[in-house]
């Protein structure tokens, strides 16, 4: 066993661990005060339920031997073949599960009670996401074994919160007051976008964790791996702020935010598979996904997105993934070819084909989750709650207890 591979993983997965402050601090800021204590107490307790049920049965459901690498059947297994301890790998893994199910929180903020969220992000980390882990990073796994590439998670991690986020907005129902009744949208500002700002700043950084770390041993190309995370996430803010401005007429703040968590999100797939140049262009696209992504969740489909968590993780996650496809290149750690590097469209079909049905898989399962939720426990707080604010409601506390809250 290595002592620096284990001490990299470890550094890594602190890194990731911070980034649910990150996720915390841009879900606050990105919704009104009078919820700030109840988004806290979620991006809270998601890390805590998850910690605990992936270690009791998730991590191996995930990285168990394999049936028709469908799924892990057997508790834990013997040290990974990176040469890495058990303990090591279980929280590194443990905190890239926590991620996908804190996605959740921010597209059905201001409005979902909590029993129910604790529910539904306790079963998105116990099957939803080891299952689908399974297939993609079980070695065994069907997608794995057909050459699925996905290095950190644009897929498994970010599309599944971006798609169970996506399956819970719609069955929760929008907001009071976000739509009129002709169905047009009504901007909810956020009550602090220093907050949001800070957050961002946070999972930025957390981020060379994320995509480095998933080298699982401390190697030569987690310098271009982490330059690569870098300029995606440049490129895209850099893009969506050129685009809201030709948009809107100013150069829109809390979308520029968006925009840089859209190029992390779409770069983490092929980080170490892409060239930099590759990275620039694939945070130029999720620039324009991120943008035109939440104007379409909010005024086509009626989905009422607080954070834009749909757009930013489900929609950028999966263009991300098919990216690989596009501009991977041989001369790359991960050393495969896609469009760009003279190898066809064989790598983007397969990575279309995981899109798709990790996707399904999301919609599918969570569609049974949040509707058996809502006929047992209810979704949704009570209008009265909703309208004085879910602090006082459901945890009968203020954040800025000295403050008057604008309702």
């Amino acid at each position: 066993m290595n002592d620096l591979d284990t001490l990299w993983m470890l550094v890594a997965a602190v890194l990731v661990f911070f980034m649910q402050a990150g996720f915390a601090m841009v879900e606050t800021g990105f919704t009104r005060a009078k919820n700030a204590n109840n988004i806290i107490m979620k991006n809270l307790m998601d890390f805590c339920v998850g910690s605990l049920l992936f270690y009791v049965a998730g991590y191996g459901l995930m990285y168990g031997t394999s049936w028709h690498g469908l799924i892990g059947t057997t508790g834990f297994i013997d040290p990974v073949a990176s040469g890495v301890a058990e303990p090591v790998q279980i929280i590194f893994q443990t905190v890239f599960c926590a991620t996908a199910a804190t996605i959740v929180s921010g597209a059905m903020a201001e409005r979902t009670k909590f029993a129910s969220y604790l529910w539904y992000s306790a079963i998105i980390s116990l099957l939803i996401y080891p299952i689908a882990g399974s297939w993609i990073w079980n070695a065994d796994g069907w997608l794995c074994k057909l050459g699925f590439h996905d290095f950190a998670g644009s897929t498994l991690v970010h599309s599944i919160g971006g798609w169970a986020a996506l399956m819970g907005a719609a069955i929760l129902g929008p907001r009071i007051g976000k739509y009129t009744a002709d169905g047009k949208p009504i901007a909810i500002p956020g009550h602090n976008i220093t907050l949001g700002a800070l957050g961002v700043f946070i999972l930025w950084f957390g981020w060379f964790g994320f995509n480095p770390g998933s080298t699982l041993a401390l190697n030569t190309s987690i310098g271009h791996i982490a330059m690569t995370t870098n300029l995606a996430a440049a490129m895209a803010a850099t893009t969506v702020m050129f685009l809201s401005w030709i948009r809107y007429g100013k150069p829109d703040v809390s979308m520029t935010l968006n925009g840089a968590l859209a190029g992390l999100v779409a770069i983490t797939a092929g980080c170490a598979a892409v060239s930099l140049w590759g990275a620039i262009a694939i945070g130029f696209i999720a620039g324009f996904v991120v943008l035109f992504g939440v104007e379409f969740v909010e005024k086509v489909l009626k989905i009422d997105d607080p954070v834009g968590a749909i757009a930013v993780h489900g929609l950028s996650g999966a263009t991300g993934t098919l990216c690989v496809g596009i501009f991977a290149v041989p001369y790359a750690p991960a050393g495969l070819s896609g469009l760009v590097g003279g190898g066809g469209f064989h790598q983007l079909g397969v990575q279309a084909l995981g899109v798709v049905s990790v996707m399904a898989w999301t919609f599918a399962t969570t569609f049974i989750l949040f509707t058996i939720l809502k006929h047992t426990l209810g979704l949704r707080v009570s209008e009265e709650e909703e309208i004085k604010g879910l602090d006082i409601g459901e945890h009968a506390s203020e954040a800025y207890a000295d403050f008057v809250i604008k309702m």
